[in-house]
């Protein structure tokens, strides 16, 4: 395969190069040192919202619903030439990596003009409500029960580690509504207004210093059933769809962190001991295994897009390309961390873009191999669906939820 530019590729990123340049003048976090996470969302609502208005929020989305009717491999090329800024996308990687593209699938068409375009724009942002205490590799123990009350469902329980749905205005959320079948035959999704009576949103500190990572209550919270997608009881089908589209958008994040180049940079510059890291053959075997693993992760990347692009829908492959780049970063970052001994934990006096900080990096990179599933389900996966491998004895496949210990 030729991964080089055509000359209409090669147009193209020197456009996006150019207005690139032009909105990190103003909106490149490095260049706000220390800012409130109130003013960086502020930030990041603006230049999302011009970034909505190029059509870069969704470069292969139609026009008609916001996007630019792009090629797969421009995105591609918008996706590289972004990450070389510290641009505040962040809150809206969770928005518009799952919600927004189940909801163009699910939702009404009513809905989707309603919905779709004010999340590219910046102006609303959406979470993904589906982990609980009791629930996390095995979403199908999910216990959140939504009870049906003549047109509406009123929704009762917990959900936890849900991003930014401090922030969120809408999420999307998979229910238990029917404990009397298996686990995976009555659940039911729904979008819901995370403004509404009964909501209660508590953030989580991290280790690592944030608060993205949410519990969410539900007490007595009512929504129609016209914020149902799918059918009753066929949400375990709407939620592997996002599920695919999770851990699509883990490969296109490609897990934050320093880039390779960066990382050669910094490994380049001297240490404590006057010598740079390079110099040792050690590192440099290193630095070759993360380039096979990220040259053939952008090349897998592409040939996704390519499927979307011609209207397939993420599927299990996506987790071969999860599971390797969440690896990658985690190796990645520790390595980092082992070469600067004791100072890679301390921070140095000035600011730091979290594009190039190898320190957050290895703090998050574990949630990384959490997100979209553990290693452990996503190799199953991989066996079971891409590699016909027979699947695991699953004894409560067929018990009735309600029955289940």
């Amino acid at each position: 395969m030729d991964f080089e530019d055509t000359p209409e590729e090669a147009a193209f990123r020197h456009e996006v190069t150019a207005w690139l340049a032009e909105q990190a003048a103003e909106y490149d976090l490095s260049r706000h040192g220390d800012i409130t996470m109130e003013q960086q969302l502020a930030l990041g609502r603006a230049f999302q919202a011009r970034k909505a208005e190029r059509g870069y929020a969704k470069v292969t989305w139609p026009k008609k619903l916001g996007g630019m009717g792009g090629t797969p491999m421009q995105a591609v090329i918008y996706d590289q030439e972004e990450e070389q800024y510290d641009l505040p996308t962040v809150f809206f990687a969770i928005s518009l990596g799952m919600p927004i593209p189940v909801m163009r699938r699910f939702a009404t068409e009513e809905q989707q003009q309603r919905y779709l375009a004010p999340a590219l724009r910046g102006e609303e942002i959406w979470c993904q409500l589906f982990s609980e205490p009791s629930a996390g590799s095995d979403l199908g123990g999910i216990r959140l029960r939504a009870t049906r009350d003549g047109e509406d469902w009123v929704l009762n329980g917990q959900k936890i580690w849900t991003s930014w749905a401090h922030i969120s205005d809408f999420g999307v959320i998979i229910t238990r509504t029917d404990p009397s079948v298996p686990k995976h035959r009555g659940m039911t999704y729904f979008f819901v207004d995370m403004k509404s009576p009964g909501v209660e949103v508590r953030p989580i500190k991290q280790a690592a210093g944030g608060g993205e990572f949410c519990e969410v209550f539900f007490t007595d919270v009512r929504i129609p059933d016209t914020a149902r997608l799918g059918e009753v009881n066929g949400g375990w089908q709407v939620a592997i769809a996002t599920l695919m589209e999770e851990r699509f958008a883990v490969t296109e994040a490609a897990g934050g962190g320093a880039s390779l180049e960066d990382t050669v940079r910094f490994l380049r510059s001297e240490f404590d001991d006057g010598e740079s890291a390079m110099n040792d053959p050690r590192v440099r075997d290193k630095i070759a295994d993360w380039y096979v693993a990220e040259s053939g992760i952008n090349n897998f990347y592409a040939r996704l897009l390519t499927g979307l692009s011609q209207g397939q829908l993420p599927g299990p492959e996506a987790a071969l390309s999860k599971l390797v780049i969440a690896s990658k970063l985690q190796q990645q970052s520790s390595s980092l961390m082992d070469m600067c001994g004791p100072a890679g934990a301390v921070y140095p006096d000035h600011s730091v873009s979290r594009a190039t900080d190898h320190r957050m990096a290895w703090l998050e990179a574990a949630g990384y191999r959490i997100a979209g599933g553990t290693d452990e389900i996503l190799r199953n996966t991989i066996a079971e669906r891409v590699l016909g491998l027979p699947g695991d004895i699953r004894v409560d496949k067929d018990v009735p939820f309600e029955k289940l210990a």
